[in-house]
C-alpha cells in the first residue's frame, strides 16, 4: 500500500495536468484568428516580415519569420500562433518548476489559477512576444536558483540559455536578475561566510562568469534605456494613442499599481502574499520565500520608479507575474492542512479558489467576447461604403485603422484640434471631399482615453455627427466601442471658418 499510493497520488496529478493543459489550449485556441489587430500588433506585423537582431527584443520576430512564414500568411492568426503555443506550454512548464519548489498540490492548484487566468489568456491571443516572456521567466530565474544553490551545472546552463532567450524576448526580463540578486545577498552575504565561499575556486569561476553578463547587460541595454525613455518624450504613447488624463506624481503610480493588482485580481495577491509570508517566516524555508519575494518585488518597485520619468505598460511586469500563481498555489496547499471545523477538510482552499476564479470570471468570459480589442476591422468594413474621395480620416491607433483602410490616409487622432481644422478649410477651399472623419474610443471610465467634455470633444459635438458605434458589450468593466463621426465641410460653424476655435488640451 505505501509503495502504491504515492504511485496513484502522481499518476492522478499527471491525469490533472493533462486535463488543465487540454482545457488551456482550447482556451488560448478558440477565437485565436477572429479578432482583428490591435494597437501594438501591428509592430509584429511589421516586424516579423524583415526581423533585425538590432530589434530590442528580435526573439519573437525572429520566429516568426523562420517558423511561421514558410508555413502560414503573417495575419491575425499566423501572428497569434505562436503565442499560443508558448501560453500552453506555459502550463506544464509552471506545474514542473513549481512542483519542484513548492510540491505537488501547490502546483496543481497554481497550474489551475493559471490555466483559467484572464491576464495570461489574453497574452496567449496577443500577437506579441508576452506569452515567451512569461514562459521562459517561469523557468530562468528558478533554474538559476537551483544551479547556484545545489551547485547543479545543467540548472546553472538551463538557467543561462532561458535568461538569454527571456531577454531577447524582451529586455525587462533582464529585471529578473535583481530579484535573484537580491536572494543571493540577503541568503549569502553573511560574516565569514562570504570569505568561506570566496575560497573555492568554483564560486570565484562563477563570479567571473557573472562580472562579463553585468557588463555585456549594462553595454546592450543601459543605451536601450536612454533611447527608450527618449523616444517617449517625443511621441508619448508610441504616436498611436490618444492620451488619457495626466495624473498627479503620486497618485500615477498608485493608479499604476492598482491596474496591475486589478489585472490579477485582488484575491489572487492577497492569497499569493498569504502564500509567501509563511516561507519568509520558517527557517528552512526562508531562502525560497526571500526568492520569491524578490523576484516579484524587484522587477515591480524598478519599473514604479522608472516611471516617475517616462510612461511605463503594466506589460513591464510581466516577468514578475508566475510568482503571484506560485504564492497563491502554495497558499491554498496550506489550507488543505488547516485542522479547522469546516468539514469536509477541502471545503475552505475550495471557497478560495471559486472566489478566485469568480473575480476573474467575468473578464476571461469577455475575452471570448471581444478579444479586448477595439473593432477597427468592422469600423474600416462600414466607413468603406461611407467614404468620399478627398475625405480625410483621424484615427485614435492609426496604423490599425490605416490596415484595414487600404490605400486611405489615416492621421493620428490628438486633443489638439488645430489638424482637424485644417484639414476640414483645406477640403473646403479645394471641394475634393465632402469632410473629416473622426474614429474614437467612446467613454469609458475615469482612467481610460476617454472624449470628455472641453478641447477635442466640445470642437466634435459642436462640428459633426456621431454616424456609428461599432463594438460588442463585455461582462466586465473594459467596455471598447469606437464612436464614428463625421464632420461636414457643409456644416462647418463660422468660429472654426474663422479659426478662432483651436482649441487644445483634454
Amino acid at each position: 500500500m505505501s509503495s502504491a499510493g504515492p504511485g496513484r497520488r502522481q499518476a492522478t496529478a499527471t491525469l490533472l495536468l493533462v486535463g488543465l493543459t487540454i482545457l488551456g489550449a482550447a482556451l488560448r485556441l478558440w477565437h485565436l484568428g477572429s479578432w482583428n489587430f490591435q494597437a501594438t500588433e501591428i509592430f509584429t506585423l511589421r516586424d516579423s516580415g524583415s526581423p533585425q537582431f538590432g530589434n530590442p527584443r528580435p526573439l519573437g520576430y525572429l520566429l516568426n519569420y523562420f517558423l511561421v512564414r514558410p508555413l502560414l500568411p503573417l495575419d491575425e492568426f499566423g501572428l497569434r500562433l505562436l503565442p499560443a503555443v508558448f501560453g500552453v506550454l506555459a502550463i506544464p512548464v509552471f506545474y514542473i518548476v513549481c512542483r519542484r519548489l513548492l510540491g505537488t498540490r501547490a502546483a496543481l492548484f497554481g497550474t489551475l489559477l493559471l490555466t483559467l487566468s484572464p491576464l495570461h489568456v489574453s497574452y496567449s491571443q496577443l500577437a506579441r512576444y508576452w506569452s515567451l516572456v512569461f514562459l521562459l521567466s517561469v523557468v530562468y530565474p528558478f533554474a538559476l536558483y537551483w544551479g547556484i544553490r545545489e551547485r547543479n551545472r545543467g540548472a546553472l546552463v538551463l538557467g543561462l540559455v532561458t535568461g538569454v532567450l527571456a531577454v531577447l524576448a524582451h529586455p525587462v526580463s533582464v529585471l529578473l536578475l535583481g530579484g535573484l540578486g537580491v536572494w543571493f545577498l540577503v541568503t549569502y552575504l553573511r560574516p565569514g561566510y562570504v570569505a568561506d565561499l570566496w575560497g573555492q575556486k568554483r564560486v570565484k569561476q562563477i563570479a567571473f562568469v557573472l562580472v562579463i553578463i553585468l557588463g555585456a547587460i549594462a553595454v546592450r541595454f543601459v543605451p536601450m534605456l536612454q533611447s527608450w525613455i527618449a523616444e517617449h518624450d517625443r511621441h508619448p504613447g508610441s504616436g498611436q494613442f490618444l492620451l488619457g488624463p495626466r495624473m498627479a506624481l503620486g497618485l500615477k503610480q498608485l493608479v499604476y499599481l492598482v491596474a496591475f493588482v486589478e489585472s490579477l485580481t485582488l484575491v489572487l495577491v492577497l492569497s499569493a502574499a498569504a502564500g509567501i509570508y509563511p516561507l519568509l517566516k520558517r527557517k528552512q524555508d526562508r531562502s525560497l520565500g526571500v526568492l520569491l519575494a524578490s523576484v516579484a518585488l524587484f522587477p515591480i518597485v524598478l519599473i514604479t520608479l522608472l516611471s516617475v520619468r517616462t510612461p511605463v505598460s503594466t506589460y513591464y511586469l510581466l516577468p514578475a507575474v508566475p510568482v503571484f500563481f506560485m504564492g497563491a498555489g502554495a497558499f491554498l496547499d496550506r489550507l488543505l492542512d488547516v485542522d479547522g471545523k469546516l468539514r469536509p477538510h477541502w471545503l475552505l482552499p475550495a471557497i478560495v479558489v471559486a472566489g478566485i476564479l469568480a473575480s476573474g470570471g467575468p473578464t476571461l468570459i469577455s475575452e471570448h467576447l471581444n478579444g479586448r480589442r477595439y473593432d477597427f476591422r468592422g469600423v474600416a468594413r462600414w466607413m468603406e461604403g461611407q467614404l468620399d474621395a478627398g475625405d480625410v480620416v483621424f484615427s485614435d491607433q492609426p496604423m490599425v485603422l490605416a490596415h484595414y483602410l487600404p490605400g486611405i490616409k489615416v492621421q493620428p487622432l490628438r486633443h489638439n484640434t488645430r489638424p482637424i481644422t485644417q484639414s476640414l478649410g483645406t477640403l473646403r477651399q479645394s471641394g475634393t471631399g465632402e469632410g473629416v472623419w473622426i474614429v474614437a474610443p467612446a467613454p469609458a471610465h475615469a482612467f481610460r482615453t476617454n472624449l470628455k467634455q472641453g478641447g477635442l470633444a466640445t470642437w466634435i459635438y459642436q462640428n459633426c455627427q456621431l454616424q456609428n458605434t461599432v463594438g460588442v458589450g463585455r461582462l466586465d468593466f473594459r467596455e471598447q466601442y469606437l464612436q464614428v463621426y463625421h464632420c461636414p465641410v457643409a456644416g462647418l460653424t463660422d468660429r472654426v471658418q474663422n479659426g478662432s476655435s483651436q482649441l487644445t488640451g483634454n
